[in-house]
């Protein structure tokens, strides 16, 4: 799997990782500048640094930066790739040293505690113009106590790629796919068990259907937040936060939750949560290799997709849920460095940053969404040439959507929960109760 660009991760612990949204991995730090602050180079320029963790997107930023220096011949701007895994432990040393780079990629997971001890520089008031041209949900994930702190890099959201020859078989619409969690108006249900066959070709429910030999899963109900199951939560009209602090134990989300683990081990249309609660790339190999006829997730497996899989597919919108067609968008923002020793310079880095033409590169590479709304249209028919239509996932950005969760200490939160969530898509621990649980748990942990 292409990790690099995936936004949010696949379980509840992963928010301190990000999505995804993007598992997201980095690459090598070599040849890609000295860490830290920039300075003044031998030329007499000055010296600019952008720190990110995503080796593919930094081959676009390259391309970007290169035009850049040519309108700016006193500025040179230095890319410092850094690796996922290490990213957030050395952003946080170098952040506390005074030696971040002048300018660094954030997720919204991460980016409050700097936020919260003035660590960042105000976009919102050096950019201010700039500001209409950004994608407006990703505005608003980075902007905290009424200010703006991030400059829109890439954006997901989630749609359903589905077999086209599966579900043509099984004579299942993907546009038209409704849950609920009472069973009233429910056609995603009885799609996903059509859509399920053991060794023998029976169907969930036939007489005779083995669940411990399934050949064919109709849908990739998992342990994946951004992916899954905070989709099903928002289009139910139920919340996982309020304000900063978690709010997962209330009726709505009960049910939602309730329904996704059902969908694992009551009806059995999904995998094991024993496979993928630690496997995050389970399902999305499962579909590659025609195994599975529905995978919820976001353009961040576009690429994988398109170069593994052997068969047609597509990516209808999400399904519609008591309260509509609602799911997560999340987005990579640039931020600055309050310490930086060259603001003017990092300012116009940013504005460029913040341009149709510095995210041009991302978008027409088919890397992401970009954060310049201009610029959408050139990752879409990137993926037009390929023959996909990802129309579904501007749709889904475009309408009612649900956040991220935030706040400087959410990570912790998220990581205390995560067991407790395990063990409630394994089935051993109620839903009612784990949230409860969860709920609890991850509050305590956001206060230590």
């Amino acid at each position: 799997m292409r990790k690099a660009r995936r936004l949010l991760l696949a379980s509840a612990a992963a928010l301190a990782l990000a999505a995804s949204g993007c598992a997201v991995g980095g690459g090598d730090t070599s040849g890609s500048g000295d860490n830290g602050a920039g300075g003044d180079s031998k030329s007499g320029k000055t010296v600019v640094t952008f720190r990110l963790w995503d080796d593919q997107v930094a081959k676009a930023y390259e391309k970007s930066f290169q035009q850049f220096e040519k309108k700016n011949t006193d500025i040179d701007v230095k890319v410092q790739l850094v690796p996922w895994n290490d990213y957030w432990n050395k952003l946080t040393a170098d952040v506390a040293a005074g030696n971040a780079s002048d300018i660094f990629w954030t997720n919204t997971s991460n980016f409050g505690i700097y936020a919260d001890n003035a660590n960042l520089l105000d976009v919102g008031s050096v950019l201010k113009a700039e500001k209409k041209n950004w994608k407006p949900s990703v505005v608003d994930l980075y902007t905290r106590d009424g200010k703006l702190w991030g400059v829109p890099q890439l954006w997901d959201s989630i749609g359903l790629y589905y077999n086209k020859k599966l579900l043509k078989q099984a004579n299942v619409d993907p546009a038209s796919l409704r849950w609920s969690p009472n069973g009233k108006g429910d056609t995603f249900l009885p799609a996903a068990r059509k859509l399920t066959l053991d060794a023998a070709g029976k169907h969930p429910g036939q007489p005779g259907f083995d669940p411990d030999r399934i050949k064919q899963y109709g849908y990739n109900a998992s342990l994946d937040a951004q992916g899954v199951y905070w989709n099903f939560v928002g289009s139910n009209g139920a919340v996982w936060q309020k304000g900063d602090r978690f709010a997962t134990d209330n009726p709505k989300t009960r049910a939602s939750i309730q329904y996704v683990v059902d969908l694992i081990n009551k009806y059995h249309v999904a995998p094991s949560a024993a496979d993928t609660n630690d496997n995050g790339d389970k399902t999305r190999d499962l579909f590659v290799q025609g195994k599975l006829a529905m995978f919820e997730s976001g353009p961040y497996n576009l690429k994988t997709i398109e170069e593994n899989a052997d068969f047609d597919w597509g990516v209808a919108p999400l399904p519609e849920g008591p309260a509509g067609r609602v799911g997560v968008v999340h987005g990579v923002a640039a931020v600055a460095s309050a310490r930086t020793r060259h603001k003017d310079a990092a300012t116009k880095v940013l504005s460029w940053l913040g341009s149709a033409q510095g995210q041009r590169a991302i978008a027409a590479g088919g890397y992401a969404f970009p954060g310049v709304t201009a610029d959408e249209g050139a990752f879409v028919d990137y993926w037009k040439k390929q023959g996909v239509d990802i129309t579904a996932f501007q749709k889904a950005a475009s309408g009612k959507t649900f956040p991220a969760p935030v706040g400087p200490r959410v990570n912790a939160g998220a990581t205390a929960m995560d067991p407790i969530m395990k063990e409630i898509f394994l089935g051993r621990t109620p839903v009612g109760k784990g949230l409860a649980d969860a709920q609890r748990a991850g509050n305590e942990a956001i206060k230590e």
